[in-house]
């Protein structure tokens, strides 16, 4: 059995963890069963959000005749657009591996590990055990258990982003953020997308307002069923045929060349068996920590998409520095996160921080509301953002307690709100104070805040 000062579970942001210890001279063993990188590098952010950007180009070209612009979107050429996205994805892991491998105290071990008693792991034929160990598995999508879908082709968001053939049709089951971005980047691109998902809204996480708008939006480019269950999937011919029922118990059946699942993700926990070596998973099977980022197992801290609260590349960056602090200086800092945010990569985008008014109501928050459409700002018009708004919630003496965006440029705008929450004061006055470039379109957020009628000291 190799013995190592730290061992990291999972390539993704882990492999952060393994250069900041082999940085303070630790012996390092990182274990990744895939390409290093993780979901970020490998099958989300980075590459979806690049296809996207095409999207985004072409739905510019698509709509420039309603500026006065004659522009014709001739041909797209899709295998050349994933061919380019891949190449930079795969490039950009390629040079994690090497950073790693060119560290003296860090040892790569590649393969599916297994805890098989108190830090200690299995890897293929090895054992490996850590003084401490750092918990960074990550997710992968989720599968509803849909009659027939074993029996079919489809495909997952990783799939989805490394496809070498624009398909005609295009059957979505799930109205989240996934749904709504691959959907939006096939449908902008020249496919025919339907959506079918279980929630009256789509993107049902959001401020019910925000997910309103964006659904109506979205009727407007794809076909959408919303509050209808997916309950069998069929293959005939190449095609692949959805049947869903509606709550009231409608029955539909939407025939595509391609199916892709989007219901969601699911930690990788159930491939670690954490309960050999004492660690606690929730009900989700999410590991439970306390607010240092620890586990319940002496000397085991975890970050990243297999925690809660929550699961975006930017909360297990910032995890990162904690999991440093704790596991590797012994500093014992709890996390913070405040002025974290999300952002929705549409057209438009969707972007908050912070508690929905739901939320508010439901804990019996007491709570002013304060709104701005973009057509009522000189850049919004500019922009013909018809339907975008920005909607604060605040307490009644000023402290902001949510920020919801829907419109352009709309993961940009949230930014002036999390710089508020994290190193402001985190009320009103921090944006209504800022004097604002006129007439950009930040002016839109400025006028939301100017709109919340807070008691002012």
């Amino acid at each position: 059995m190799d013995d190592y000062e730290i061992v990291v579970i999972g390539g993704g942001t882990g492999n952060k963890v393994a250069l900041a210890a082999a940085d303070r001279g630790e012996s390092v063993a990182l274990i990744e069963r895939g390409p290093l990188g993780g979901t970020c590098v490998n099958r989300g952010c980075n590459p979806s959000k690049t296809l996207i950007h095409r999207a985004d180009v072409a739905e510019t070209v698509r709509h420039a005749g309603e500026f006065g612009i004659d522009a014709d979107l001739d041909r797209i050429d899709f295998p050349r657009i994933v061919h380019e996205v891949t190449e930079m994805t795969d490039g950009k892991s390629d040079e994690l591996r090497h950073a790693i491998e060119e560290r003296e105290t860090i040892t790569l071990y590649r393969g599916e590990a297994r805890f098989v008693g108190e830090r200690t792991l299995r890897v293929g034929d090895e054992e490996i055990r850590g003084e401490k160990v750092v918990v960074a598995v990550g997710a992968r999508p989720a599968i509803p258990p849909i009659d027939g879908l074993d029996d079919v082709d489809y495909l997952t968001s990783t799939d989805a982003l490394r496809l070498d053939r624009l398909p005609d049709r295009l059957v979505v089951i799930g109205g989240g953020y996934i749904a709504a971005e691959l959907g939006y980047f096939y449908e902008a691109l020249g496919t025919a997308v339907t959506i079918i998902g279980r929630s009256d809204v789509l993107v049902p996480s959001e401020d019910r307002e925000v997910a309103e708008t964006f659904t109506e939006i979205a009727r407007r480019r794809h076909t959408v069923h919303v509050g209808y269950e997916a309950t069998a999937v069929t293959q005939a011919d190449g095609q692949v045929t959805v049947t869903a029922t509606s709550d009231d118990g409608e029955p539909i059946a939407v025939t595509a060349d391609e199916l892709l699942v989007a219901t969601g993700r699911r930690p990788n926990t159930d491939r670690l068996d954490p309960d050999a070596a004492g660690i606690d998973l929730d009900d989700r099977g999410y590991v439970e920590t306390n607010e240092y980022l620890a586990t319940s197992a002496e000397n085991v801290w975890a970050h990243g998409d297999c925690i809660r609260p929550y699961h975006f590349k930017h909360a297990a960056d910032h995890e990162v520095k904690y999991v440093v602090k704790n596991a590797l200086d012994g500093k014992g800092e709890a996390v913070d996160y405040a002025g974290i945010g999300h952002a929705i990569f549409t057209s438009p985008q969707v972007a908050g921080t912070g508690e929905t008014e739901a939320e508010l109501e439901e804990a019996g928050q007491e709570y002013v509301v304060g709104c701005c459409d973009y057509r009522d700002t000189v850049m919004g018009n500019a922009l013909k953002d018809r339907d975008g708004f920005v909607k604060v919630l605040a307490a009644p003496d000023g402290e902001i307690l949510g920020c919801h965006i829907v419109g352009s440029d709309a993961s940009t705008l949230i930014h002036e709100v999390l710089l508020a929450l994290a190193s402001g004061s985190g009320t009103v006055d921090d944006v209504t104070g800022t004097i604002h470039i006129h007439p950009a379109l930040s002016k839109v957020v400025l006028k939301a805040f100017r709109n919340v009628d807070f008691e002012a000291e």
